[in-house]
């Protein structure tokens, strides 16, 4: 066995082990203080039955061609073929498409987190590839913020700046004297970091704070939003609830002249029409007491966080999750509206955040120079959708959609290409996504694993994992690079995708447009030199291969965010058209959407007039147990399972008012759809909500029965509103009861191959 290599990924360093040529086990980087246990997945799915070890297409395709499945795509077995064929038959429909279609009949989304490299970066690989052919339809935005990615530039600015320019959490020991966190500060959010995390700090200067007597306040439907080190004060409201709840607080400190008027005055415009409605311009006076029926927390006790808020130092932190649901425009800018009133924004210990705890490097860590990363080039195609509506775009071709301000049409795709990730994770009604997918008349996949994406596509591309090729990890916002040596070949046929696009590039003639005639070697050579250039005393890259990560400086430990802006608003204008903070958006109002005015409001979830045909709220959090979906199939992620399924968390009231005892396979239903979980009865949960963690691999029966747990065939695919058209998977409401026989998971199983006649 020989021991001490490292690899990267976006959950930490791992030290990895090999034997006898092959990944035996990842442990974590000893000089990680709080190293998560993801690494333990590495080995068992690199390794499992899952992989995919051959080029591959759907027996149909093979034998009809392209065309619109009519309901096969994940039902079909799959050929195996020769990678000549599979390639031959890439090049030749790509051709195709773009000669009768034009390049805008091509979607690549490809949103995923395939590696932590800095140049096997799966959806840059693609993308440089199609834009050198022609380019593609894009998605823009994601999954995890892309509410704030609309909105916040209307009301403060750049959301994705914002994300690095977090006040410090460090900054609470010394300044710090209360944290009031809507949809907690969950630490297994922070075991990830894009790109890669060197070391996870998120918890340790969490439990600094609380030893220099900050106190928590976790306004979260789970405890365990906050860790128990904490001891944080749980306030669990109803799921959905958040934005009245902000505007019961809101009110009190209007209504009590708690608010700073001075500072709303000085560093925003708007606020007397929020004001007026807070008062109920609507005829519904948005107190306390009103926000208790809703929330189902005493009115008292928010009118006294309501106080407590305005005695000193809060910092004011919301969870991305929120952003998630029905409306979810709405808590974020109440968000800022009640740190506004509070006038503490651009102080350090206090303020507010949007976001912590969904990385593990916000507010802890930032890099000290831009990373070199394999450039995708300009994509011809100016087309595009908002991530969350490829159901949409692909049933509706020619369909007309509102977002952000303008009026668009969803194209006519005719392939779909993914690289990198799981849309049958992400995506929301996994039914109407199935359907959806039958639609165009090509889908390839490049894939390692056989997930359920690869199982809806016509031709499957084996692709080496991050283990199988030479990289360097460096996270977005982290401080650390990391060795990425190749310590395996890849199994069977499975190929590096640079290799596979440059031989595409050859059959289709695209002049080098894509390698530029440089080998794998030669650009991670390149990227490498750009580094060294960035950042002096870097060593050469085969002894920084063959050594231990480099660690730097965070450029500024102690920032406070918006401190500039505080300090001289007018030096130091937001671009916004104020340049001050919005708490009422000419523009947004402007834009005539009824689900989104000018200024915060409250509206009812839409799943809400079902609670009494579903009376369980489902909410879908990131689990413990690994990234997204990403090596579901490993040890440490199959290890949490409950009896092969999903766990769902389930309050002790609610279990025995359905005969449900812990350890037992319940099935969870709404009009959308079934799946099958493990449940777990806990009070740690509110009662009336069920926490089922995201990312089990879907795994339907032929009646559309998830048989492994999947969330996303219960949540809807209405999103949040007009303005961004974001995910809204935390609006689900279901019902549930024990499961009779329930049939074996087959998720992690290949498809069955067949042989055409």
């Amino acid at each position: 066995m020989t021991d001490g290599f490292l690899t990267s990924s976006h959950w930490g360093i791992g030290v990895v082990h090999v034997e006898d040529g092959r990944v035996r086990d990842v442990a974590a980087h000893p000089d990680d203080p709080d190293p998560s246990p993801i690494n333990g997945n590495i080995a068992g799915s690199l390794n499992g039955a899952a992989r995919v070890l051959r080029p591959a297409v759907r027996k149909g395709y093979l034998a009809g061609g392209p065309g619109a499945a009519g309901g096969a795509r994940g039902r079909e077995d799959f050929v195996e073929v020769e990678w000549d064929t599979a390639l031959d038959l890439v090049a030749s429909e790509l051709s195709r498409i773009r000669d009768r279609h034009g390049s805008g009949a091509i979607y690549a989304g490809s949103y995923g987190w395939a590696s932590a490299g800095r140049f096997h970066h799966a959806q840059s690989q693609l993308k440089r590839f199609l834009n050198a052919g022609g380019g593609f339809v894009a998605s823009k935005g994601n999954y995890s913020y892309h509410a704030a990615l609309v909105l916040m530039p209307h009301i403060v600015g750049d959301y994705r700046r914002h994300v690095k320019e977090a006040t410090r959490l460090s900054t609470l020991a010394e300044h710090g004297r209360l944290v009031v966190m809507f949809g907690g500060l969950p630490i297994r959010n922070g075991q990830v970091s894009g790109g890669g995390v060197g070391k996870h700090r998120l918890r340790g200067v969490l439990e600094d704070a609380a030893r220099a007597g900050v106190r928590f306040v976790n306004l979260s439907p789970l405890r365990t939003d906050a860790a128990t080190s904490l001891d944080a004060e749980w306030l669990p409201p109803r799921p959905g609830s958040d934005t009245a709840l902000m505007m019961a607080l809101a009110h009190t400190l209007l209504s009590e002249r708690l608010h700073d008027r001075t500072c709303l005055d000085r560093y925003t415009v708007g606020f007397d029409r929020l004001a007026d409605y807070l008062n109920g311009s609507d005829g519904i006076v948005k107190d306390a007491d009103w926000a208790a029926g809703l929330c189902d927390l005493p009115a008292d006790r928010i009118r006294a966080l309501a106080r407590d808020m305005a005695a000193g130092p809060t910092l004011i932190t919301t969870a991305v999750s929120l952003q998630r649901a029905d409306w979810g425009e709405q808590p974020l800018w109440m968000t800022v509206a009640l740190a506004a009133m509070l006038g503490q924004i651009g102080l350090p210990g206090a303020g507010y955040g949007i976001g912590y705890a969904a990385d593990s490097s916000i507010g802890t860590m930032d890099r000290a120079a831009p990373w070199s990363a394999f450039p995708q080039g300009t994509n011809p195609v100016a087309d595009f959708i908002p991530v969350a509506m490829i159901s949409d775009m692909l049933l509706n071709p020619g369909g007309g959609y509102d977002f952000n301000g303008a009026r668009r049409t969803y194209p006519d795709i005719r392939m779909v290409w993914w690289a990198g990730g799981n849309p049958f994770h992400h995506h929301q009604d996994l039914g109407t996504l199935a359907r959806a997918f039958q639609q165009p008349e090509t889908v390839i996949v490049n894939e390692f694993n056989w997930t359920a994406t690869a199982r809806h596509a016509d031709i499957v591309l084996p692709v080496a994992a991050p283990q199988e090729r030479t990289d360097f990890g460096a996270g977005t916002q982290d401080n650390v690079l990391v060795p990425m040596p190749k310590l395996a070949e890849p199994p069977g046929k499975a190929r590096i995708e640079f290799d596979i696009f440059r031989d595409l590039e050859a059959r289709l003639d695209l002049a080098d447009g894509f390698s530029k005639g440089r080998t794998v070697e030669e650009w991670i050579d390149r990227l490498w030199g750009d580094m060294r250039r960035k950042i002096s005393d870097l060593p050469e890259f085969d002894a920084f291969l063959n050594g231990d990560p480099l660690e730097f400086d965070d450029p500024d430990p102690h920032h406070v965010f918006l401190s500039d802006f505080r300090q001289d608003p007018e030096a130091h204008r937001l671009p916004t058209p104020s340049g001050r903070i919005e708490l009422f958006s000419e523009t947004i109002a402007g834009f005539g959407y009824p689900d989104c005015p000018g200024h915060p409001v409250w509206q009812v979830p839409r799943d809400w007039s079902l609670r009494d045909r579903y009376p369980l709220h489902l909410i879908s959090g990131q689990p413990g147990t690994r990234l997204h979906s990403q090596l579901d199939n490993g040890a440490y992620s199959r290890s949490r399972k409950v009896k092969d399924r999903e766990p769902v968390l389930i309050h002790p009231d609610d279990a025995l008012e359905r005969g449900i005892a812990d350890g037992d396979i319940v099935e969870l239903f709404n009009a959308r759809g079934r799946c099958l979980a493990g449940a777990v009865v806990t009070d740690d949960v509110l009662q009336g909500t069920i926490f089922l963690w995201t990312g089990a691999w879907y795994d339907p029966d032929e009646n559309g029965l998830c048989r492994h747990g999947n969330p996303n065939v219960l949540t809807h695919d209405l999103r949040t509103s007009a303005l961004s058209q974001g995910p809204a998977a935390q609006s689900a409401l279901v019902e549930a009861k024990k499961a009779v026989d329930p049939p074996p998971v087959l998720a992690f199983e290949p498809p069955t191959f067949g042989n055409l006649p």
